[in-house]
């Protein structure tokens, strides 16, 4: 009788002990890859940056995310392809909202970093001087071997890959598109398609010190 009501209560004890689970790195996280969550109103898109292979615009990219710089922003550019208009690229970002802008950082080239501007790559946007980079990315539909590197043309700084939500990329890409000028000619979107938040998804969150201006003023719906 004794032996069954010590079984008993080592039964209830191992019920009531707390469970342990092994804490290791989240699902599908890999070694030098930072995904990102964007959330949009046509839907969510995720993001795998490749930090080992371009580190420094994984890091220009994740310090504007982990600052929220830029959740409230949007996909404002749609630039479909003359021959193929179910191809090209859509732009997103902090757009020239000197509030929200982080220092210039140096050009990492596709020679440099061997990521090729292939389908569905994400890359910096970027003005005239090839160090001007910051809050303005694009994502392709389709190959655009034209944004490499080449003799006499810096090129662009692809960093990472979409590997979930293409569908709702295309989506931005078919949005109607006008206005503009010069290589942004009629490739603006009438009504941009709101980024709500930027979340990173691997890793601890590395915030800057960089003042956050925007969020002193009222914010505007676009």
């Amino acid at each position: 009788m004794f032996d069954r009501w010590r079984a008993a209560l080592a039964g209830v004890a191992l019920l009531l002990a707390p469970v342990v689970v092994a804490q290791g790195p989240a699902a599908g996280a890999r070694p030098g890859i930072v995904r990102v969550r964007l959330d949009t109103s046509r839907g969510r898109i995720m993001l795998a940056l490749d930090a080992r292979r371009a580190p420094k615009t994984t890091a220009n990219f994740m310090a504007y995310v982990d600052d929220g710089r830029f959740d409230g922003t949007t996909f404002y550019r749609a630039a479909r392809g003359k021959a193929d208009p179910t191809k090209g690229f859509v732009q997103a970002g902090i757009r020239t909202d000197a509030k929200r802008i982080l220092p210039p950082f140096p050009l990492e080239t596709t020679a440099q970093t061997g990521i090729r501007h292939l389908d569905a790559t994400i890359s910096m946007a970027r003005g005239d001087s090839p160090a001007s980079a910051g809050g303005n990315f694009v994502l392709t539909v389709g190959p655009t071997p034209q944004m490499d590197t080449r003799p006499g043309y810096a090129g662009y700084a692809a960093f990472g890959r979409v590997i979930g939500g293409m569908d709702v990329v295309k989506r931005i890409l078919a949005e109607p598109s006008g206005g503009g000028f010069d290589s942004m000619k009629g490739q603006m979107i009438l009504q941009p398609v709101r980024l709500f938040r930027a979340v990173r998804i691997d890793g601890q969150p590395k915030p800057t010190k960089e003042p956050r201006v925007w969020l002193l003023v009222p914010q505007q719906r676009h």
